[in-house]
């Protein structure tokens, strides 16, 4: 049987298809079930819809910005089995992209119209994280995810998603433990501590890119 073997320049497109593709809105295809299945669709006054439309919008960016920065540190990972362990863990980011997209249908909302631009950022800072080594590579992963599982918490408290959103809260209590599973794993490849601004300054843009997309 003929095996194909892809050229740099077969990565390099495949990069930039994914790229347009999550950036620009493309369908992404969950090889998970969506956890909401076939839980009830819980009754929301405009507050609580547009509420939940906010924070799931969020949601969606944050995935776009996950696959960003895991194929900006697999493109330049220097051990295949960093370079495994970051495309397999994007591909659960896949699902929760695709689950957030299916909830802000169902919501009658969409993404940010801004997606392009995190997109584009946070793909520079995977690279930035990728090019100083594997043990900080995996490291900005661990740093990332405990930021994100403790953003997806605020999410499910009751200040956060209406209590009644039965289906919301289902895709963000899965997605909080992918989450915590994969900064484990990255943990125990070797990821290394972040020096104490990186991770304060990766809250702060956080913070600023979750206001904005809340809205637009």
């Amino acid at each position: 049987m003929f095996t194909r073997h892809y050229s740099r320049i077969d990565h390099v497109l495949g990069q930039i298809e994914q790229a347009l593709g999550t950036a620009l809105g493309a369908r992404a295809e969950a090889a998970r079930a969506n956890p909401a299945g076939e839980l009830p669709a819980a009754e929301l006054d405009e507050t609580e819809r547009t509420h939940a439309a906010g924070l799931m919008r969020i949601n969606h960016t944050g995935e776009v910005c996950a696959q960003a920065l895991y194929f900006g540190q697999a493109a330049v990972a220097r051990d295949e089995a960093t370079r495994v362990h970051l495309l397999e863990a994007a591909q659960e980011e896949t699902d929760h992209l695709s689950w957030c997209q299916d909830r802000l249908e169902e919501l009658g909302s969409r993404p940010s119209l801004l997606n392009p631009l995190w997109y584009a950022g946070a793909y520079a800072m995977g690279l930035a994280a990728g090019l100083r080594g594997d043990g900080w590579n995996l490291g900005f992963v661990v740093e990332t995810e405990r930021q994100v599982e403790a953003h997806l918490d605020e999410h499910l408290e009751q200040t956060g998603l209406p209590v009644q959103d039965a289906r919301s809260r289902a895709i963000v209590a899965v997605m909080k433990d992918d989450e915590a599973r994969h900064a484990e794993q990255a943990l125990g490849a070797g990821a290394r501590a972040l020096p104490r601004p990186i991770p304060d300054l990766m809250r702060m843009a956080a913070a600023a890119m979750k206001a904005v997309v809340y809205r637009v």
